[in-house]
């Protein structure tokens, strides 16, 4: 079995990222697996993780009154999913929910928040690997709201 600091190696995420670093950050991470049907991430409750998908689809969800949840965007390997663990007041802004078996690297917020503070190299690394997914997102986002 690979251990978590060579999975994230294979990550997208850790491209260009020091041995030191991918170290540092795996101390935070543990190996993550989820059924179709089950919650990475709950709207409104504490978002104390995010995610490096590994295998799988994960639906990003958000109840709408009449309609129930309703998926807006999936979220498939190699890319991150939850970014909530960044911003106080660390509360999930949206459901995530596993459509097919999903392995995910899975980090603790608080732990990598610490290394975070105490290290503001690593910090930089870990918004040079938020920071663009997040402006693609939006971006789509602003596309989509076009065609409505």
């Amino acid at each position: 079995m690979k251990d978590i600091e060579e999975l994230l190696h294979q990550q997208p995420f850790a491209q260009g990222l020091e041995g030191a670093v991918v170290a540092l950050v795996a101390g935070c991470a543990r190996n993550a697996v989820f059924q179709p049907g089950d919650y990475l991430l709950r709207e409104g409750a504490a978002a104390d993780c995010f995610y490096l998908i590994r295998h799988g689809t994960v639906a990003l969800e958000t109840f709408v009154p009449g309609r129930g949840a309703v998926a807006f965007l999936t979220v498939k390997a190699g890319e991150i999913l939850g970014a909530d663990w960044l911003v106080p007041p660390y509360r999930s802004s949206f459901d995530a929910r596993a459509v097919e078996l999903t392995r995910a690297i899975a980090f603790d917020g608080k732990c990598l928040r610490g290394k975070c503070e105490a290290d503001h190299h690593v910090g930089y690394e870990m918004m040079k690997r938020f920071i663009p997914p997040l402006v693609q997102r939006l971006r789509m986002a602003r596309l989509q709201s076009l065609e409505t």
